[in-house]
C-alpha cells in the first residue's frame, strides 16, 4: 500500500540516535543514512518497501502535525513493551503505557510514545497474549 512514510525532525542527529535503536528492536534493518543531506531510512529485511524515513524538510522547519502519527507493527506485546522503554530511555516521552486496548478490538496490545521532536508513534500487536 505505501513506498515510504516520511517523519520530519529538526535535530537529525538526536532523531537518528532516538530511532536506531527503536527500530532495530522491532526487527527493521537500517536501509541508508546520509548526514549531509540529513536523512535515514529503515525496512523490513529483505523486502525494498516500504521505508521509514526520518529527515529534515526541504522547507528547512519542522513542527509535528496534531492528529498525525505512525504506528509500527509489532510481532509480540512483550516486544510492544520492550519498544516502549526503549524508546523512553532514549529520549521520547510516554503517550500511552503499553496495554489491552480492547476499544479497538479484543487483541489490541498498543503504547504511545513522543519522539525527541514531538512526532506522536505508535506500537501496536494485534495478536492474543502467548501462552
Amino acid at each position: 500500500m505505501f513506498s515510504h512514510h516520511f517523519t520530519g525532525v529538526q535535530d537529525f542527529d538526536r532523531a537518528l540516535a532516538f530511532y536506531q535503536p527503536l527500530l532495530a528492536s522491532l526487527g527493521l534493518q537500517q536501509r541508508f543514512v546520509d548526514t549531509s543531506r540529513p536523512w535515514a531510512g529503515w525496512q523490513v529485511p529483505g523486502q525494498p518497501r516500504p521505508l521509514f524515513v526520518i529527515a529534515t524538510p526541504h522547507e528547512g522547519t519542522h513542527a509535528p502535525g496534531n492528529g498525525q502519527m505512525v504506528a509500527f507493527l509489532a510481532p509480540s506485546r512483550e516486544v510492544v513493551r520492550q519498544v516502549h522503554a526503549i524508546g523512553l530511555a532514549s529520549g521520547g516521552t510516554c503517550e500511552g503505557e503499553p496495554a489491552l486496548r480492547p476499544h479497538y478490538h479484543p487483541d489490541y496490545y498498543g503504547a504511545y510514545l513522543r519522539d525527541p521532536e514531538g512526532n506522536k508513534i505508535g506500537l501496536a500487536c494485534h495478536e492474543p497474549e502467548a501462552s
